[in-house]
């Protein structure tokens, strides 16, 4: 089996650096249950490829009982030929360090996003099952198909296919997708599954399982439907806290400080969203991060909304925004209006193309900053509503609450706060770079020196 990764970084052989392997040897490693092979078949500023060939040994895998399925399977199968978790063993210790992002002398890079290109030969899945699995994940795609039988067209296609990954990415980052989805994609594992595979899949699976769409899906094929484990890996990527659930008890009581007697500023957001929202004339409408359904309720008592869709990262908020929603006990026609999902908003997802208008209420924030940019991809780029209104806390008016401590944020799990003009210089680059119009307003009480308690930016996509 082959496995080949290529960058046009500049200076491409950097790569040799990253991967801790030299652009000009020849490098054997002995495996336990054949014998991998490093080298280069290009490697110039320009370009650098990086070839991991892998050979297994049947009657290695015999010895090792890797496959029980009677006395001639034993040693005639497609197990040298197709990436499996065989390549993600060899992926573990042939290429170790840069796995686990550690390369001493471009350490600057290896923390970088870098473009990559990877090339996997005998990827044992279907196109769909490649898309679901590394779309998601922000990957572009392109997948060679071929017959059973160049002869024999009748007998359909092979379930084999020659897979090719572009994205930029970090390489420790790419690495840990590959290691997890190819025993997924192969629906099998050569070794014994036991506790130590959860904890596994958790520590490559950190920063992008938790929200992956097919999350499901790849925690059930790679632990080999072992309920047990299954349910133990399922629990663990669920989030110890959850946002919308803190923000009653947290940022709530902060924000009442400045609003005792007026409306609450959670429903001052909800109501002035909900307002611009009716006024685009949008029919079809995604409320992004939807948490316990404040929006979505609001939404669903407008006849003006005929399709609603609601995402979000946890699926204990989802199972809330339900349980409030009480869509089990709907009546069907009203029931038909809306839809809950499982997603992340940082990775592109066709399920949220072809909306009228999207809203994200005090969302943002709750992301890791270097992932603002996959985000902006996601909803600007591909999904594209033709409004969407981001609302989120304007730092500048933090001072106004005597039981905020200087420096601090409003909510635990907000990554960052932008002040007016930090919100203003966002909104407008996103608005350029994808061809939308923008207007910044004010929301909630207004001080003349530090703004309202929360801003908003209402993108309007050009024509």
């Amino acid at each position: 089996m082959l496995l080949q990764i290529s960058t046009t970084h500049q200076p491409a052989t950097d790569l040799g650096f990253l991967l801790a392997k030299n652009p000009s040897r020849v490098q054997k490693f002995e495996l336990s249950f054949g014998a991998a092979q490093v080298f280069y078949p290009l490697a110039n500023e320009e370009k650098c490829t990086l070839a991991l060939l892998l050979e297994v040994d049947p009657v290695a895998l015999v010895r090792g009982k890797g496959r029980e399925t009677g006395p001639l399977a034993q040693y005639v199968n497609d197990r040298p030929y197709v990436a499996s978790s065989f390549l993600s063993v060899a992926i573990a210790q042939v290429l170790r360090s840069a796995l686990n992002g550690v390369c001493k002398e471009r350490s600057e890079i290896a923390a970088s996003e870098i473009p990559l290109e990877i090339q996997i030969e005998g990827a044992p899945c279907r196109e769909e099952t490649a898309r679901e699995l590394f779309e998601p994940l922000g990957y572009e795609i392109e997948v060679e198909k071929f017959a059973l039988d160049s002869r024999l067209p009748a007998w359909g296609e092979a379930p084999f296919v020659r897979l090719q990954l572009r994205a930029t990415k970090k390489l420790s980052e790419a690495l840990s997708h590959l290691y997890v989805l190819l025993p997924v994609m192969d629906d099998e594992k050569h070794y014994y599954i036991g506790e130590e595979e959860v904890e596994k899949l958790l520590r490559r699976g950190t920063g992008w399982l938790e929200v992956h769409p097919a999350q499901n899906f790849i925690v059930s094929r790679y632990l080999k439907r072992q309920k047990r484990l299954v349910f133990a890996a399922l629990e663990k990527l669920a989030p110890e806290v959850e946002a919308e659930e803190v923000r009653d008890v947290e940022e709530e009581k902060i924000e009442a400080e400045v609003t005792p007697k007026a409306a609450p500023l959670h429903q001052i957001r909800i109501e002035t969203v909900l307002e611009v929202l009716k006024s685009s004339g949008a029919r079809r409408v995604l409320d992004l991060g939807c948490g316990e359904g404040r929006l979505l309720r609001e939404l669903l008592k407008d006849k003006q909304f005929e399709e609603i869709l609601g995402l979000d990262a946890s699926h204990r908020a989802l199972e809330i925004a339900s349980d409030k929603l009480k869509l089990e006990r709907m009546p069907d026609l009203k029931r038909e209006k809306i839809k809950l999902i499982h997603g992340a908003l940082t990775y592109r997802d066709d399920r949220l193309r072809g909306y009228d208008a999207a809203a994200l209420v005090e969302v943002i924030e709750h992301l890791d900053a270097p992932r603002l940019k996959a985000f902006e991809r996601a909803i600007f780029e591909f999904a594209r509503p033709a409004t969407v209104v981001v609302t989120t806390p304007n730092r500048d008016y933090n001072v106004k609450w005597e039981s905020l401590p200087a420096g601090t944020l409003r909510h635990r799990d907000h990554r960052f706060e932008w002040s007016r003009d930090e919100f203003e210089s966002w909104a407008g680059k996103v608005a350029a770079d994808y061809s939308y119009e923008l207007e910044v307003s004010a929301l909630g009480p207004l001080d003349e020196e530090l703004g309202a308690p929360s801003q908003m930016g209402v993108f309007r996509r050009k024509l």
